[in-house]
């Protein structure tokens, strides 16, 4: 997610200079390098598990020599992940955050359609089937007028069904939609700040 959050076509987070690199063609480019070495290197770690596992197969039930074998790929294993974990701290710890940019991702694609069908399910008492072609005829009237289903008016609404009531765009809004999430490792911001205090303690422990 840092190498895909950090392009141009999402712009979602910005490393800082300590962990990317300027593009040897691109003068405008910033590489992400070590989010992509981390991303990389979980291929030599699986490497050394498949090794060291080829290495115990079908050994008999007492010591053999073939076990000195694992040491090469346990160090370099473990070396590797402490590498992997200090450099996925500093990437954290100093990118920069858009959240104007992840917010208005966050409304695009019509993402409150399922918030909608699930409105008319709740408050008409349509059979899901039926509130998902009425939802499916709403994606499309908004992408016809190219505006987002809660800019869509209450007149609009009502001619794909009658019951539409005013209250309807409660549910339209992407944060009432986030906050209505409110299950356990949901994304209601009650939720995400609970699994925040909890690991905060955990890795304190640590």
């Amino acid at each position: 997610e840092i190498v895909i959050w950090s392009t141009p076509q999402f712009g979602f987070v910005r490393l800082s200079d300590s962990f990317s690199t300027g593009s040897s063609i691109m003068p405008q480019k910033k590489n992400p390098d070590a989010a992509e070495l981390v991303r990389a290197k979980t291929g030599r770690v699986n490497g050394h598990l498949i090794g060291l596992l080829t290495v115990m197969k079908g050994l008999p039930l007492t010591y053999s020599k073939d076990m000195q074998e694992d040491k090469e790929a346990v160090f370099d294993a473990a070396e590797t992940l402490d590498l992997m974990l200090a450099a996925m701290t500093g990437m954290v710890r100093d990118l920069a955050v858009d959240a104007a940019a992840m917010k208005k991702a966050a409304g695009s694609g019509y993402s409150t359609a399922t918030d909608l069908a699930d409105w008319l399910v709740r408050r008409l008492g349509l059979p899901f089937r039926e509130a998902h072609h009425v939802t499916g005829r709403a994606v499309a009237l908004a992408e016809q007028k190219k505006v987002g289903l809660d800019k869509l008016s209450l007149e609009e609404l009502r001619t794909l069904h009658p019951g539409i009531e005013a209250d309807v765009f409660s549910v339209l809004a992407v944060q009432n939609s986030v906050k209505s999430r409110s299950s356990f490792g949901g994304t209601a911001p009650a939720q995400v700040r609970r699994q925040i205090r909890y690991w905060k303690k955990r890795l304190a422990k640590a």
